[in-house]
């Protein structure tokens, strides 16, 4: 059933938000050199690997590793992909990941390939069977100001406790937090 309504509310998502997808690429290639779409190396379900995408925001010398790991991420960051990530749209392509079975709409969100503090703790408390989301329980609880123990901590609690229930609180939290732009650092 989760399936069914991953691909249903993605296809409805892609259709309806078309023309921002176009405007968003315009802007993009406006704004600097490279391609409008990133491939990211991130870890799925049962920790494969898959190629996740997403609005480029950054520059392309940027080094691939976490941004908060990086010495003044600020400097790669485009003028536009500023605006992009305060709003979580650099995100938005990921509709494609969803449609072709690799993520869900909700889950824990996709760890970098080198990340591997946070894929350990992931397997020993088998969140790595869950498909990872374009949103989860985390996201909407802290995201970014979260450390990863607390981050697992709140993956654990949705593993446990999932439902279409919560669910449907992730998804209208979600809209909530992307309007506010809150707990975004980088």
């Amino acid at each position: 059933m989760k399936r069914l309504v991953d691909i249903l509310f993605s296809l409805a998502g892609f259709i309806s938000l078309l023309p921002v997808y176009i405007l968003i690429a315009i802007l993009i290639k406006y704004d600097s050199k490279g391609p409008i779409i990133f491939w990211s190396k991130r870890i799925g379900k049962n920790n494969k690997l898959f190629r996740m995408p997403k609005f480029r925001t950054m520059y392309q010398d940027t080094p691939q590793v976490a941004s908060h790991l990086l010495k003044d991420s600020e400097q790669y960051i485009s003028k536009f992909g500023k605006f992009l990530r305060k709003y979580s749209l650099d995100e938005l392509p990921q509709i494609y990941s969803i449609l072709i079975g690799e993520m869900s709409i909700i889950g824990p969100r996709p760890a970098l390939f080198n990340q591997s503090d946070l894929i350990k703790l992931r397997i020993k408390y088998k969140i790595d069977k869950l498909k990872p989301g374009l949103t989860g329980w985390a996201q909407v609880n802290g995201r970014d100001a979260l450390s990863i123990k607390e981050k697992v901590a709140l993956e654990i609690f949705y593993l446990e406790n999932r439902s279409l229930l919560i669910d449907m609180k992730i998804i209208y939290l979600t809209i909530k937090k992307v309007f506010q732009a809150k707990d975004i650092t980088h």
